[in-house]
């Protein structure tokens, strides 16, 4: 670049900043400069902060568009005071039912704050374990669909005993694997920043333990629930979270290949304490300056955020009428109730909560919303209601323990080929229906179900002991139930 070129650029940043100092209240300039101190700080001192590069992940949702703004503040800020100033990646991960509205906001954030022709950021997303340039347009491609969908069906056919049902929990193994291997291409990380609070952390990780769990993976790194320990457990878990499940005939690799290094060396800058400002006061600057836009009420107000609310409670409304002999409105409503006292705990705007009861709680709608949510559910993750029904029951794992009782439930004119599914899971030869039939049940190869079928389902929570597990399983039921009677 010339050096006109570069004065102009500069002069572009110099106003995005202020622009951005604009908008922050007295507390949030403090908040950005202890923000600078502490990056200062992991980067060794200010001689060393040109040399220091920063990870970020990007999901487009309110918070996170708030975090990169303040991180950017930062970084333009240090380039005022020093001849350089740290890098910065922004990664984000394409999964089936992203919401288009997210990628949006990515974007128009991105642009806002001018960080696509800035050489000190690179901008990436990955797909199908590709690392590629970030384009919010670009649908997730065919194989990232089959992929995603495969292994959410994998990690849902293998349930822990005695623990609510979290049949999303790829998710949570998908991200982690994403994390580590993100971190470390291309010459690596130095720092993953985050802004999530400590019960934000704990949730993750925990689920990442419970989905390792299930792929059949196992850690010594159970005690940390903070970000601290992070890639100590991302390390032993490796870059293949589902090798269990594809053996030797293997999936995508992650790529390209040459450009990942063996060691990684980041560590986690967590910064939930320095977003000081109330939720309320941020939206002059996501909406006035970064363009923000609110998803559609519920889009990710459940209780996990691998999946909308939609879907969540029609799978629960669908475990209440074949697995509890309890009406399917029954079950959606239970969840709905559960999560409004959820959305209340996250101290999330009550027209937001009130938008959820109008949408999901009349009566008069169900059938439509029942039929919506089941398109939803084929379009977003390519899922059918007969392979959701038997992605609930489990029926193949443990040597198909629970299969007779699924097709005694559900396909009962299957139940006289229950000696010929069992083979086609061991591996012999069968009727060419009848493998079929499992495909179009499951939504998994033949050969998958039979790695299922070899596989043991998880006894106990990964970080506790037997008994401790069981107990806290009661006790999770017991306090949910709870808070339906009294409305906590």
């Amino acid at each position: 670049m010339t050096s006109i070129h570069d004065q102009a650029m500069n002069y572009v940043y110099q106003q995005v900043l202020q622009r951005l100092l604009g908008f922050f209240s007295r507390a949030e300039r403090t908040a950005l400069q202890l923000l600078i101190q502490r990056l200062v700080v992991a980067a060794g001192g200010m001689a060393h902060i040109g040399d220091f590069k920063v990870l970020l992940i990007q999901t487009g949702t309110r918070d996170n568009c708030y975090t990169l703004a303040l991180l950017r503040a930062a970084q333009l800020t240090i380039a005022t005071r020093s001849p350089a100033t740290f890098q910065l990646r922004i990664a984000s991960l394409r999964m089936n039912g992203a919401s288009v509205v997210a990628l949006e906001n990515m974007h128009r954030t991105n642009s806002a704050l001018f960080i696509y022709d800035d050489p000190r950021v690179e901008v990436l997303m990955v797909d199908d374990r590709e690392v590629l340039l970030f384009d919010h347009q670009a649908p997730v491609s065919s194989a990232g669909r089959e992929s995603n969908r495969t292994q959410m069906l994998l990690i849902g056919h293998c349930p822990i005993r005695n623990e609510l049902l979290n049949p999303w929990d790829s998710g949570y193994l998908a991200t982690g694997e994403f994390y580590g291997q993100i971190a470390r291409w291309d010459g690596g990380v130095d720092a993953l920043l985050s802004s999530e609070s400590p019960r934000q952390q704990k949730q993750f990780t925990d689920g990442l333990l419970r989905a390792a769990a299930k792929a059949g993976l196992w850690s010594s790194n159970i005690g940390e629930s903070a970000y601290s320990g992070l890639f100590a457990l991302l390390d032993e878990l490796g870059s293949d979270c589902y090798r269990e499940f594809y053996g030797d005939q293997g999936h995508a690799q992650w790529r390209p290949a040459d450009r990942f290094e063996t060691c990684r060396r980041a560590t986690c800058i967590d910064i939930h304490d320095m977003l000081v400002s109330p939720p309320e006061e941020r939206w002059p600057l996501l909406n006035e300056f970064l363009g923000y836009q609110p998803d559609e009420p519920g889009a990710q107000t459940g209780d996990n955020e691998y999946v909308s609310l939609p879907i969540s409670a029609h799978l629960r409304g669908l475990q209440a009428c074949c697995l509890q002999g309890r009406s399917y409105e029954a079950g959606v409503a239970e969840y709905l109730q559960r999560t409004l006292i959820m959305m209340r705990r996250k101290q999330l705007p009550d027209q937001l909560c009130e938008q959820v009861i109008e949408t999901f709680c009349n009566p008069a709608t169900q059938g439509e919303l029942r039929a919506r949510a089941a398109s939803e559910a084929q379009k977003a993750l390519g899922l059918s209601d007969a392979q959701l029904v038997c992605l609930l029951f489990a029926p193949f794992i443990d040597n198909g323990a629970r299969l007779e009782r699924f097709l005694r439930l559900c396909h009962p004119g299957m139940l006289v080929a229950l000696p010929d599914l069992h083979r086609a899971m061991q591996g012999q030869p069968v009727a060419e229906q009848i493998m079929q039939w499992m495909i179009d049940v499951s939504g998994l190869p033949v050969r998958l179900i039979g790695r299922l079928y070899q596989m043991a389902s998880v006894s106990e929570t990964p970080c506790m002991a037997p008994e401790i597990a069981v107990a806290s399983a009661d006790a999770a039921g017991l306090a949910v139930a709870d808070e339906w009677s009294t409305g906590r």
